[in-house]
C-alpha cells in the first residue's frame, strides 16, 4: 500500500516538474508555445528516452488517467466565471459569435490545404482498392 501511495506521489510530482519546466522554459526562451504544451512535450521525450522497467510508467498512467477523470470539474469555474459575467458577454454576443466562427473556418481551412499538400508530397501514387483486392468492379 505505501508503495503503491508513493508511486502515485512521484507520478503526481512528475507531472508538476514536468509542467514547471515547460512553464519556466518556454518563459526563458520567449517561445510562443504554451508552457504546458511545452511540459508535455517534455513528458514525452523522458518517457520514450526512459530505459527503466515499466512500473513507474504504468503509475504514471493510472495517475494520468485519475487526473482526467476528474478533469470536468476544473471547467467549472470557468463556467461560474461565465455565468457571473454573462451581462458582459451577451453585449459583446456578436463579435464574440464571429470570432469563433471565422476562427473556426479558419482552422478547417488552413488543415484542409496543409492535408493537401501533405497528401500532393507523396511519392507513391496511393494503389486503387481494385488493384488491392478490396472493392470488387462489377
Amino acid at each position: 500500500m505505501l508503495r503503491h501511495v508513493s508511486n502515485i506521489i512521484m507520478a503526481l510530482a512528475t507531472l508538476a516538474a514536468c509542467q514547471v519546466a515547460g512553464v519556466l522554459g518556454g518563459r526563458a526562451l520567449g517561445l510562443p508555445i504554451p508552457g504546458a504544451v511545452l511540459g508535455m512535450a517534455l513528458l514525452t521525450v523522458a518517457l520514450l528516452l526512459r530505459r527503466r522497467p515499466p512500473a513507474p510508467q504504468a503509475a504514471l498512467t493510472r495517475t494520468a488517467g485519475v487526473l482526467l477523470r476528474w478533469m470536468g470539474l476544473l471547467f467549472v469555474p470557468a463556467g461560474v466565471g461565465v455565468m457571473a459575467n454573462a451581462g458582459p458577454i451577451l453585449a459583446e454576443l456578436l463579435p464574440i459569435v464571429v470570432a469563433i466562427v471565422g476562427s473556426s473556418l479558419a482552422g478547417l481551412i488552413v488543415t484542409g490545404v496543409v492535408m493537401q499538400r501533405m497528401i500532393g508530397q507523396r511519392h507513391t501514387p496511393p494503389v486503387p482498392l481494385e488493384a488491392q483486392g478490396m472493392l470488387h468492379a462489377d
